[in-house]
């Protein structure tokens, strides 16, 4: 019986290490697969992150839109009313936001050192007078005696001349009373036209000195009736502004509004700073809608605004714009993000022709029918390869300008 029981034992051990063979190799198989699948899905996960998804916009054609620029508005005559005489303020009758006449009082300065200076000019002109007077009746004796031979020539030439001394001193001494008296005259302070107080700068007792720098006015009167409007026109557009054409103002306290404006004169140089000619422009302000010194945003009619648009049938970036966003500036220039029918990205070179704020227009390098990159991811590259995302319904916020290093 021992003999049967070795000899049974080792089918039972082969059993056993095969079985634990089978589990080996079954757990090997499983972590290789295992790990195939993880390394797949990594690499999926990694060709998904490789790809950025984009959102695609179209150029916006313009279609006559104008010539549309910043302004800044000034009154159509504009007096600091500075002292012309020192002292101290008596009283004002105007404050700020008071419409005036010409010729309306509007303060009064106390001068006691200038009434002084009157009184003692005043004194010197009578006693001047009388002097002169003397001089003269002493002449003319003199001249008397001259006929009959009492005095000699001599004698009665340096009366005469004294007299023509005193007269011109008397002159002098006049001029002296009128110099004063003119200025005060000035201790009156008047309106030079029909207007608004728009600056007071003193108040009663406040000493008042000679002043002419800015900031020491102490009234400010403007005509608000009618206001002029300043414009920088960029050389580009320059022939596009004629005198007499028509424009359209508005202000962002008034939305909504609209002005009626005519270009009055243009200075006719391009100002070498700014690369602009100055405009001026006239708009009526009867109801006082308009605030001088404003800022404005003034938009000039017709006129060529598209002409380089329309001189083709071609859609060529002259007629298109884009958000700021859409427009990548670095070191290769100003660039916009295309994507092909392959999605793969194609970078081309533009020229801005305008900034109009919230959409830049492009000069050449695009078309209409291109699809540009809403707002290009950093590092974008040409033939990167993007995943489109689906066009939503919102409208496409305009972002700043992405540099690229």
């Amino acid at each position: 019986m021992r003999t049967d029981a070795v000899v049974s034992r080792p089918p039972r051990f082969k059993l056993i290490a095969t079985v634990a063979v089978v589990v080996a190799l079954a757990v090997v198989v499983v972590g290789l697969l295992a790990r195939r699948s993880r390394a797949e899905q990594l690499q999926d996960i990694a060709a998904d992150r490789g790809q950025p998804t984009v959102a695609l916009i179209a150029p916006r054609p313009l279609t006559g839109a104008g010539l549309e620029l910043p302004a800044r508005i000034e009154a159509w005559s504009r007096a600091p009313i500075y002292a012309r005489v020192s002292g101290y303020l008596k009283r004002w009758n105007v404050d700020i936001g008071g419409k005036v006449k010409a010729g309306q009082l509007l303060a009064e300065i106390e001068t006691p050192d200038l009434d002084q200076q009157l009184m003692q000019a005043k004194a010197e002109l009578a006693t001047a007078r009388s002097n002169a007077v003397l001089a003269a009746t002493t002449a003319r004796r003199w001249q008397g005696l001259l006929e009959s031979d009492s005095v000699s020539r001599q004698e009665v030439d340096e009366r005469t001349g004294d007299m023509a001394a005193k007269q011109s001193m008397v002159n002098a001494l006049q001029a002296n009373v009128d110099r004063i008296e003119a200025l005060k005259r000035f201790t009156l302070l008047t309106a030079p036209f029909d207007g608004v107080v728009t600056t007071r700068n003193t108040d009663v007792g406040a000493l008042i000195n000679i002043g002419g720098a800015p900031g020491s006015e102490l009234f400010v009167v403007s005509d608000t009736r009618k206001l002029r409007v300043y414009v920088n026109v960029p050389q580009r557009q320059v022939a596009q502004v004629r005198p007499g054409a028509k424009a359209e103002l508005t202000v962002p306290e008034r939305p909504g509004q609209r002005f009626a404006a005519t270009v009055q004169s243009l200075s006719q140089a391009i100002n070498t700073g700014t690369g602009a000619m100055l405009v001026q422009l006239m708009v009526d302000n009867d109801h006082d809608e308009l605030l001088p010194g404003g800022f404005a945003t003034v938009r000039f009619e017709g006129a060529g605004a598209t002409a380089a648009s329309t001189a083709s049938s071609s859609t060529q970036a002259a007629g298109v714009s884009l958000p700021p966003g859409a427009v990548i500036i670095g070191k290769d220039g100003v660039q916009v993000a295309t994507v092909d029918a392959q999605s793969r990205v194609r970078l081309r070179k533009v020229t801005i022709a305008r900034d109009m704020g919230t959409r830049i227009e492009l000069g050449a390098g695009l078309t209409a029918n291109d699809r540009v990159i809403e707002n290009p991811p950093d590092g974008l590259a040409e033939g990167d390869t993007v995943r489109v995302a689906q066009p939503s319904a919102s409208a496409s916020s305009a972002a700043p300008a992405k540099g690229r290093s």
